[in-house]
């Protein structure tokens, strides 16, 4: 072999490993892009179970204490806004304290007329 083919060679070994390198690096920022997308959606679906329990709570209050609860009241990380749009009805909404203007969860409540005198 001469001395200029074992130049070329040389380059095309270079070229190659460069080639693997790009292809490595790349593999890896996929992988590291994978693992915080996984971390940050076990966050999300941490944070929506919490919301779901204090929805279910809400859900079980009797038509007095929902009336003690009108407006919106902090609890823990969250915001909680109950509204009566009707006599009857009731609009609960769960938000995150940091995103007050996004509602994640929303529910409407129906309870029954008071029933005064026998």
């Amino acid at each position: 072999m001469r001395s200029g083919e074992r130049g070329v060679a040389l380059l095309e070994v270079l070229a190659a490993i460069a080639i693997l390198a790009a292809a490595g690096l790349s593999f890896v920022t996929l992988v590291a892009e994978g693992i915080r997308a996984a971390a940050s959606d076990r966050a999300r679906e941490r944070e929506l179970v919490d919301e779901e329990r204090l929805i279910t709570a809400y859900a079980l209050l009797k038509r007095t204490d929902l009336d003690r609860r009108l407006g919106t009241r902090a609890a823990g990380p969250y915001l909680v806004t109950v509204q009566r749009p009707e006599p009857t009805l009731y609009r609960v909404a769960i938000a995150r304290s940091e995103m007050a203007q996004a509602e994640d969860l929303v529910t409407v409540l129906y309870r029954g007329d008071i029933k005064s005198g026998p």
